[in-house]
């Protein structure tokens, strides 16, 4: 069942069915209940998670003002894959918006699997870098349009 999900995903899509049931065997599954916090901002990043039911939201703590929703994320969406990649802090709060049950992918199995076999490491990796490169020029035109709209461009 996993793999089928997994499937679906960006950063999984290029693998083989075999490949995918070599990480579908290191997910776990956990539940969660309406308003369970899966992380905090600056917490350290351990783990990927993907939305296998309900829905989550990502947030930001505004001094003065509180809580600040920047989306709210359902099934099929991942979130904090940046944590399999580097060991800087969560950027966000994650906050169960309704019941939900997500596949969690921790950086150690994740580091290990990439290690065996080189050929997931390969296209997962290849993958990072397409999402990545994406979200920069996304940002770079967020930017753009800021700086004009503020008469700086």
């Amino acid at each position: 069942m996993e793999a089928e999900i997994l499937k679906n995903i960006f950063l999984f899509e290029s693998l083989t069915d075999d490949e995918l049931a070599k990480v579908a065997g290191i997910v776990e599954k956990e539940e969660f209940s309406e308003g369970d916090i899966v992380f905090k901002e600056g917490d350290k990043g351990e783990k990927f998670y993907i939305i296998y039911s309900g829905s989550v939201r990502v947030s930001q703590a505004i001094s003065g003002t509180g809580e600040e929703a920047l989306t709210i994320l359902e099934k099929g969406n991942f979130f904090g894959e940046m944590a399999l990649i580097d060991d800087a802090p969560r950027s966000a709060d994650l906050i169960i918006h309704e019941k939900s049950e997500l596949l969690i992918i921790s950086k150690k199995n994740f580091d290990d699997l990439l290690f065996f076999d080189k050929d997931i490491a390969y296209k997962i990796l290849w993958a990072f870098v397409r999402t990545f490169s994406s979200r920069l020029r996304e940002t770079n035109e967020k930017i753009k349009a800021f700086l004009h709209m503020a008469g700086n461009f």
